[in-house]
């Protein structure tokens, strides 16, 4: 869907807190409903009264069998959101995007690698592997975050031990479950890669991305292989209005999920 057509009605059928200044809501129509979402794909939420952001689907299936979105409050949007409960009304326009390519991972080892509030999109790709995991070879969740206190999803997360490997670090230690301390990237050394069957995904801060990606790449991961989340500033969801422009992608058309050997050279320039 690329139209600018208005945004349907929804309403919040459950709202929840992930951390201090994150919560999730799921969102069910008021009457027609948006088409089906795939993993990595993203809406526009309308905030009656102060705007629209583009916020990509953290499930697709709720407790309420809605469709779920977790946002930050650092905007007037993103804080208007975060204020909402059930029974709360908001508009939304979608779905947007390129998603995650999770036919290419078909038969591979999946290797989902999240900073901070970038385990968002990527949380999909994995209920998606859990419910088919005859579908993929090996799934490894690797999750970094500022402290502990700031990781989202952190009981989901733990559940996923055991069908899935997982691996918690944060830049500062804190109170809370005992994780490794380190950037993300300090995980994949640990990791027994088979990089001629292994295939990534990764969504975080953009200077996460690089360097997770370039470091899959050194250890010999194909470029093609890694599937990167870049969302930096969209704004209209169309491919309009150029805020989102990375070189010659439209990253809310182009994207946001791009594979790494067409993002590489475009994250190495500086200021683009």
């Amino acid at each position: 869907m690329s139209s600018v057509a208005p945004p349907l009605p929804y309403r919040v059928a459950g709202s929840w807190t992930e951390t201090a200044d994150t919560r999730s809501i799921e969102l069910v129509p008021s009457g027609r409903g948006l088409p089906p979402f795939a993993p990595g794909q993203f809406a526009m939420i309308y905030a009656f009264g102060v705007g629209e952001i583009p916020v990509s689907v953290s499930a697709l299936h709720g407790p309420g069998g809605g469709l779920v979105y977790t946002v930050r409050a650092v905007g007037a949007v993103s804080a208007a959101l975060y204020r909402l409960r059930p029974g709360d009304a908001v508009g939304l326009r979608g779905p947007f995007g390129v998603g995650w390519d999770l036919a290419a991972t078909a038969g591979q080892d999946l290797l989902v690698i999240a900073g901070g509030i970038g385990l968002a999109p990527l949380r999909p790709v994995v209920h998606a592997v859990l419910e088919r995991p005859d579908g993929y070879g090996r799934l490894t969740v690797l999750v970094g975050a500022r402290t502990p206190a700031d990781l989202v999803y952190r009981d989901e997360t733990e559940s996923w031990r055991g069908a899935a490997e997982v691996a918690v670090t944060v830049d500062r230690p804190g109170p809370g479950r005992p994780t490794a301390v380190g950037v993300v990237t300090t995980l994949l050394a640990r990791l027994d890669l088979r990089p001629e069957r292994t295939r990534a995904m990764v969504c975080g801060p953009e200077v996460m991305i690089r360097h997770t990606a370039r470091d899959l790449v050194a250890r010999g991961v194909a470029p093609h292989g890694v599937q990167v989340s870049l969302e930096r500033n969209m704004h209209c969801a169309t491919g309009h209005c150029g805020h989102c422009q990375l070189g010659p992608l439209l990253l809310c058309r182009d994207g946001p999920v791009v594979g790494y050997d067409r993002a590489e050279q475009l994250l190495l320039v500086r200021e683009l």
